[in-house]
Parts: structure tokens; C-alpha cells; sequence
């Protein structure tokens, strides 16, 4: 006998629209709060930066380059962090992108081990509508990473990529002959003996490679 659903409680699709409802409510009321937040704190920095500037204690071109300082500072900060919704920019559209890098990936897979599907970047809006490159939950909107960290899309046992024809820009452009981190030397077939590393490429991230 199949089980009956209890009275008062929602299932199935029901369920989900609640779930989803409740879950986009709370977050707009973040949003709000954040934007009153916000609005609140650039009233009284703007209050206090004229005020600053009439009495002559600064001057508007002096703070202007220093705001420049001080926003490319905080912006690596959010991506030594992981913080932030990472988009790709500029965005291209894929399919006519033109920049696209030929490589004889099948007779170099064997010794490169197909690094390049370890590599993070952020997908493009185009990407992320389509819903079929899978992005990282964790840290919207970047390429996820699975077994070995790497791509989910990546089919290990034949190391080819399973949306080929709906692969992301920096997947269509990009060229490892001039990525010393994983070749030293392409023409003479000489991979960098750290893509073997575990923590490669993170830790290449974080000494700035």
C-alpha cells in the first residue's frame, strides 16, 4: 500500500516551492538590511570626506588615487578569501568566440595529466543561465571541481570533457605553452614535475604564481 502523505504537510513539488520561497525570503531580507546598511555607511563617509576637503585636510585628487590603492587591495583580499560571487569579465559569447587555442592535447595528455582541467575561474552569465557547466556551491560562480580536484565535467578514464561543445570561454582559450606551472619546456615535452603535488595548483595561488 503506498504511503499516505499526513495531513497539513506538504510534499512533492509543494514541498520544494515552500522550501525555495522561505529560502529566496530570507535572503532578500539580507539583502535589504545589507543595502540599509550600505546606504547608511556611504552617507557618512561621503559626509565626512566633503567636510574633510572643505577645511583643506584633504584633497579630492589625493583621495581619489588612494581609493584606486585601496580597492585593488581589497579585491585580492576577497579572492585569497574566496569571498564575493566571482563572474567572468569580460564576457565573450562562447559559441562565436574566435580566440580559440589548438593543441595537440592528444599527444600530451600522458604527461601533462590533463592539468589544465585542475585550473579555478569564474563561468560567464551565458554559463550559468545555460545550467549545464556545473559551478562550485561553496563559492558561486566558479568551475566545480570533483575526484583529484578536478573538473566534474572531466571523464578521467579518457581524460576528455564531457560538454566539449558547451565548454567555457577560458576552457576554449586557454593556452598551456605559456603556463610555466605546468610546462617548463613544451616543446621538448618537460612538465613541471609540481603538478604531481597534491595541492597543486592552490598552492601555486597562493605564492602567486
Amino acid at each position: 500500500m503506498a504511503p499516505r502523505d499526513e495531513p497539513g504537510v506538504e510534499t512533492g513539488v509543494g514541498a520544494l516551492r515552500t522550501e525555495l520561497v522561505e529560502g529566496l525570503r530570507y535572503v532578500h531580507a539580507r539583502l535589504g538590511g545589507n543595502a540599509q546598511q550600505a546606504g547608511d555607511a556611504a552617507a557618512f563617509v561621503y559626509g565626512l570626506i566633503e567636510l574633510l576637503a572643505e577645511k583643506g585636510v584633504i584633497s579630492v585628487d589625493e583621495l581619489d588615487q588612494r581609493k584606486k590603492v585601496i580597492a585593488e587591495r581589497l579585491k585580492e583580499q576577497g579572492r585569497e578569501r574566496g569571498l564575493g560571487v566571482l563572474m567572468q569579465q569580460p564576457e565573450y559569447d562562447k559559441y562565436t568566440f574566435a580566440d580559440v587555442a589548438t593543441i595537440d592535447c592528444e599527444n600530451r595528455v600522458h604527461l601533462c595529466r590533463a592539468s589544465c582541467c585542475k585550473l579555478p575561474f569564474a563561468l560567464s552569465r551565458q554559463d550559468v543561465e545555460e545550467g549545464i557547466v556545473r559551478w562550485d556551491l561553496g563559492q558561486p560562480y566558479m568551475i566545480a571541481h570533483g575526484n583529484g580536484q578536478y573538473c566534474t565535467h572531466l571523464d578521467q578514464g579518457h581524460c576528455r570533457c564531457t560538454v566539449w561543445s558547451h565548454r567555457p570561454v577560458p576552457c576554449r582559450g586557454y593556452d598551456c605553452r605559456k603556463d610555466k606551472t605546468i610546462w617548463l619546456d613544451f616543446e621538448n615535452r618537460i612538465v613541471n614535475p609540481d603538478i604531481e603535488r597534491s595541492d597543486w595548483p592552490r598552492q601555486e595561488a597562493v605564492n602567486g604564481a
